[in-house]
């Protein structure tokens, strides 16, 4: 999964691909470390999205832009458009399923 660490670079990679997941979290979080291995199981499965991930210590506009309410968070863009976003990382299955119902629609 490709870190950014700008807003411009995240807001770049968003408008750059059809689909984007941006995964948001801070390293201090405890719940973002077991995020954290859900998306990468995640990004194995066959699906469309991009994936980023971003560090919200480094991105204080972007979450504020965004209003992040807290982390871990996923943010779920089709064509420069937010489509969802999740706070309960619940299970892979659950991540999986909502990816592909946004890819598909």
């Amino acid at each position: 999964m490709m870190e950014v660490s700008s807003t411009e670079a995240l807001n770049q990679s968003i408008e750059d691909h059809v689909l984007e997941a941006v995964y948001l979290y801070t390293p201090m979080c405890g719940t973002c470390q077991v995020a954290g291995k859900m998306m990468d199981v995640v990004e194995q499965l066959p699906q469309s999205f991009h994936f980023v991930k971003a560090n919200l210590n480094y991105l204080p506009q972007f979450a504020e832009g965004q209003s992040i309410e807290s982390v871990p968070c996923l943010l779920l863009f089709k064509d420069g458009v937010e489509k969802e976003r999740i706070y309960a990382f619940q299970s892979v299955p659950f991540l999986y399923e909502t990816m592909t119902k946004i890819q598909n629609r």
